[in-house]
């Protein structure tokens, strides 16, 4: 089985969500079987595991409905791409690919740094589901973060193709000393700054939080800090604009608790990250983030900021404090890269078998 990794979406320079997930699974499918990567700018390899590679046009340029027809040349039984728009067009080898989440049809507002033209798009692929039908339904199947997204998927009748939950992972640290008590009143946030992921809320409940202050990993345009900065008291924020792996990880390592008020997620990485380090999570009580957190989660409405101080003060008892440790270090042992590249492996498999018996039809 020749097995094709579309590597595309990787980033030049620095990982952001959907090129570490790409570059962990195909460095740990890697491990189970033969792949060759398909990267479309020799760059993306720094980034990359040391494995075989083939080039392609960008997945974001006019020619990807049909780069099917370049990627038959190589001969491929399947190929996985970590999103859901490889052009199908023409192709001879099985297709797998991936749904992250759904949120967009609840949430259709596009990011603000999209061109205008690609956000009036964005906006009107949202608007039915006619069109995510058609493109799914031209594959041959699909993996998805969770339980939940699958669910939605098979709610909506979004493809007729078998559809498997292929977890999220991180790396447990090489060495981890369980904490008794945090040393800081510090609050971590890892995300985007969309409407749906609501940190005004985390903003807002620090009025109520004397002493603690909130730490925003992620870039941040000048528009968002100054309306989180309007909200929340005087110096309780402090902006990273994108801090590196190791300063984000030392930050998890001291804080009281990562925290999310997200009305809607695929997966929920940031959790994973945190609980891994033993830093408890408070979420909003969504179904999503119950999956994944699990008895290790503190869950709060995410339209009322008093529920998150709620939270936030019962972590204050060094006792909740440490079982809630306790309970999240155990919990992030469910998701590792491993189990997650397992799963793929099987769905690669089936789908070429799949894919073959439909030929001969």
């Amino acid at each position: 089985m020749k097995i094709i990794f579309d590597c595309r979406y990787t980033r030049i320079g620095r990982h952001d969500g959907i090129s570490r997930y790409g570059s962990r699974l195909v460095e740990e499918i890697s491990k189970l079987h033969p792949v060759t990567m398909l990267i479309s700018d020799k760059r993306q390899l720094e980034l990359l595991p040391d494995l075989p590679w083939e080039m392609a046009s960008s997945p974001t340029g006019i020619l990807e409905p049909f780069v099917a027809l370049q990627v038959n040349k190589l001969k491929p039984d399947v190929v996985f791409t970590p999103m859901q728009t490889m052009g199908p067009f023409g192709r001879k080898y099985a297709l797998v690919t991936t749904v992250h989440d759904l949120i967009y049809y609840k949430h259709p507002t596009p990011p603000r740094n999209l061109p205008a033209p690609v956000r009036l798009m964005w906006r009107v692929y949202h608007l039915t589901w006619a069109f995510q039908r058609a493109l799914l339904n031209r594959a041959d199947s699909h993996v998805t973060d969770s339980k939940t997204t699958r669910d939605q998927m098979v709610e909506h009748k979004l493809t007729r193709n078998p559809i498997t939950v292929v977890t999220l992972g991180t790396d447990s640290p090489e060495k981890y000393e369980p904490r008794a008590a945090p040393t800081t009143r510090e609050l971590v946030y890892m995300g985007s700054y969309m409407p749906y992921k609501n940190v005004g809320l985390i903003a807002q409940a620090l009025n109520d939080l004397p002493g603690y202050s909130l730490h925003l990993m992620s870039r941040v345009d000048d528009a968002t800090r100054a309306e989180l900065t309007s909200i929340a008291p005087a110096g309780s924020l402090i902006f990273h604009d994108g801090a590196s792996d190791e300063v984000y990880a030392e930050t998890l390592s001291r804080a009281t608790a990562l925290v999310t008020a997200s009305r809607d997620e695929g997966f929920g990485l940031p959790q994973v990250e945190a609980m891994v380090l033993g830093t408890p999570v408070l979420v909003s009580d969504t179904e999503i983030f119950r999956e994944i957190s699990g008895p290790a989660g503190g869950f709060f409405s995410p339209d009322k900021a008093s529920e998150l101080v709620r939270e936030v003060k019962a972590l204050e008892d060094p006792a909740t404090w440490q079982a809630r440790s306790t309970a999240a270090r155990a919990r992030s042992a469910e998701f590792t890269w491993q189990k997650g590249a397992a799963s793929l492996y099987d769905a690669l498999h089936r789908a070429v078998v799949a894919h073959q018996a439909k030929k001969k039809r």
